[in-house]
């Protein structure tokens, strides 16, 4: 005789993507929006699933029956974790479920700007699951990289964080840390920031905080000479609009917001979530909502043989600065700065990775194969 599944009561954040195929036959799922959630919310609730916008601590969950906690994001600095285990709250997070995403994030913005990187040394600040692939990718394109994690001395690329930021092009992928021996809030400040070279790329896509943003905006108003691109800020959602109007490129948040990355993290939690509550093994199989392969061609104004073309293809994908644009003229809107943040990222449009696509094109060289194969584009059949 087959023992059933108990019939759980789930919460969940509205933008958690495929909670039907992964938890589904469960119990009752009730999607809401995640920045509000209230305890109240959670008079019947067995399991609570969230993403980064939902603080889960006492003040949330004291009194509630919840059993099990998810994040289906890749950080865990919105979970009093502590708390959670001393309470008996069993917890998991998605470390590294889009890790990729962001990474590819960072080739499309620099795409965006123009920006080849195969003539600049890289700094990566953080280099954890993020970090890690992008040094990982850095690599296999034949690219130099300095990294600084002080969690990770023995990285073979470790370097100090000052000469970190001497480099071309500068990644903040750190999580938020505010105590123990290596906090990470405001690990940028004047002093940092005034150390980055004229002409070099930063791009924040981990925590909001690691940078000081009145720092850096009385840098770029004083005229700071370096091309920024920022996805996370400090005092989401409500997010400084002059900042905004300074940056080259802005975007609300939404660097690990592909598909694949999202139902990657739905999937995780559902793994953990079995394993802490019904003693299962792994549970989460791949949805065929992850998408079909699509085939891409160089733009005919791309100059033969250069970066212009590389980046075609990558702008074909994704091109960051349409969010940028969205972000921008949301921040002119009628809506409330904070409101119209959120908007953005639950109205967010399907978005898929690299490995989704495949070029056609013969006017590509060896060489620029390579660094697309690298990038995870293949060649079509």
């Amino acid at each position: 005789m087959t023992r059933s599944a108990p019939q759980l009561n789930i919460v969940a954040d509205e933008n958690i993507p495929a909670l039907e195929h992964y938890f589904g036959g469960l119990g009752s799922i009730q999607r809401l929006p995640g920045r509000p959630l209230c305890r109240a919310q959670l008079a019947q609730a067995d399991v609570l699933l969230v993403r980064s916008v939902t603080r889960v601590d006492e003040q949330l969950l004291q009194g509630t029956p919840v059993k099990f906690v998810g994040s289906c994001t890749i950080g865990t600095d919105h979970l009093d974790t502590d708390w959670l285990e001393r309470n008996g709250i069993a917890w998991s997070a998605a470390p590294g479920a889009n890790a990729n995403s962001v990474v590819e994030y960072v080739f499309c913005a620099l795409a965006a700007l123009g920006c080849d990187w195969r003539e600049r040394r890289f700094g990566i600040v953080g280099c954890g699951n993020v970090g890690g692939l992008l040094q990982r990718r850095l690599h296999r394109l034949g690219v130099q990289c300095a990294v600084y994690d002080p969690w990770l001395p023995d990285n073979p690329d470790s370097t100090p964080l000052e000469r970190v930021l001497r480099q071309d092009v500068v990644c903040l992928h750190a999580p938020l840390v505010t105590g123990g021996p290596h906090p990470s809030r405001h690990l940028l400040g004047e002093r940092q920031l005034a150390s980055l070279p004229d002409g070099a790329v930063l791009i924040s896509a981990g925590r909001g905080a690691v940078v000081d943003n009145s720092a850096l905006l009385g840098f770029l108003r004083g005229g700071g000479r370096v091309t920024t691109v920022l996805d996370v800020w400090e005092g989401e959602p409500a997010i400084n609009t002059a900042l905004l109007e300074l940056v080259d490129i802005g975007t609300p948040h939404i660097a690990g917001y592909s598909l694949d990355g999202k139902l990657a993290g739905t999937r995780m939690i559902r793994a953990a979530m079995g394993l802490a509550l019904l003693g299962e093994g792994n549970s989460g199989q791949a949805t065929s909502e992850e998408g079909q392969a699509h085939t891409i061609a160089v733009g005919p104004g791309a100059e033969k043989g250069g970066f212009g073309q590389l980046a075609d293809l990558l702008l074909q994908i994704y091109d960051p600065r349409s969010d940028d644009t969205r972000l921008r003229q949301a921040a002119r809107g009628a809506l409330p700065m904070a409101q119209a943040f959120d908007l953005l990222r639950r109205e967010y449009p399907q978005r898929h990775e690299f490995h989704h696509y495949c070029i056609d094109d013969a006017r590509l060289d060896k060489a620029q194969r390579a660094q697309l194969a690298a990038l995870g584009l293949y060649e079509a059949e």
